[in-house]
């Protein structure tokens, strides 16, 4: 169904004259009675009667009036939905209790105003294509592993350099030291069964171990984080790493403990990726609000491997 004609319909049902509604709509009068008697023809009934007075509804036109009006709420909505700065702002975070998550809701309460559709990709290369698509503005992901530059019109800052903390349970060997050096974890078996191969956060991993000598083991399904606290709690041998601004929770019997790593302090490079045509006006805040509000850290002192995205 033309919109227009549904459009002049309204216009001219409200005026209750062609002439007011032509007015109304920039358009003469004769366009405004040849859409409505297109209108009419599709239809196959009549809406007005014209009377000395003007244009009265018939008693079709009346029962279509509502359901015109419906149309064009539809219709603006369906506009909106993705117009640029209208629609929400869609950012990814890979997963919901990490330190991405959090500082979109810092983002979130310094600007409640903004619109925002959280969603949650698994790897890099789902996420730039979504970037790519413009199915998403944005996405939160921490290196461009070797061998896979981003592409060209990927734009990215790095906004966080999140330092990695052990979690020990009560009967663990270094459960009560108040750090523990990066040296110091050698021989010790670091359990992380959520790392995939061919993420990015598995090359991390894989550079971690390779520059200190660390063991660390993804074997065993990944049943979640409470699954991998009970495992952590109640088995002395083993420990695990995670990031000094994921939020977890875990019963006050598990006794875990979350220690600083040292000399130097390993740390979770977050970036933020967008594609450098991207027109939202929210992404541009979101940017601004990142540069001046993540908490960052000094490079002296940390590791990271050298071929994450430069601050």
């Amino acid at each position: 169904m033309d919109l227009d004609t549904v459009r002049t319909f309204v216009a001219a049902a409200e005026a209750g004259q062609f002439q007011e509604a032509a007015a109304e709509l920039a358009v003469t009068q004769q366009a405004v009675s040849k859409r409505i008697a297109a209108l009419e023809r599709d239809l196959g009934v009549r809406l007005f009667t014209r009377t000395p007075r003007g244009a009265e509804l018939t008693i079709d036109g009346q029962a279509f009036l509502p359901h015109a009006r419906e149309l064009l709420r539809v219709a603006e909505r369906a506009v909106a939905s993705v117009r640029t700065g209208r629609r929400p702002l869609r950012v990814d975070v890979i997963a919901s209790r990490g330190a991405a998550s959090g500082l979109m809701r810092g983002f979130h309460r310094a600007h409640p105003e903004i619109d925002l559709d959280v969603v949650m990709l698994f790897d890099i290369e789902t996420a730039v294509a979504a970037i790519r698509s413009g199915a998403i503005d944005a996405s939160f992901r921490a290196v461009a592993a070797p061998g896979r530059p981003f592409p060209p019109d990927i734009e990215s800052v790095r906004v966080l350099d999140e330092p990695l903390q052990l979690l020990t349970g009560p009967a663990h060997a270094l459960a009560g030291a108040r750090s523990v050096t990066v040296a110091q974890l050698a021989g010790h078996r670091i359990w992380m069964p959520g790392i995939v191969p061919g993420t990015e956060w598995a090359a991390y991993y894989d550079d971690l171990v390779a520059e200190f000598g660390l063991t660390i083991e993804a074997t065993g399904p990944n049943f979640g984080s409470d699954a991998l606290l009970d495992t952590v709690a109640d088995t002395p041998a083993l420990a695990t790493f995670m990031g000094e601004h994921t939020r977890l929770v875990w019963p006050t019997d598990h006794g875990l403990r979350r220690i600083p790593v040292t000399d130097p302090t390993p740390v979770y490079p977050h970036s933020l990726l967008w594609h450098r045509d991207n027109p939202h006006p929210a992404l541009a805040t979101l940017r601004a609000h990142l540069t001046t509000t993540a908490p960052g850290h000094d490079a002296a002192g940390t590791w990271a491997p050298g071929w994450v995205i430069p601050r």
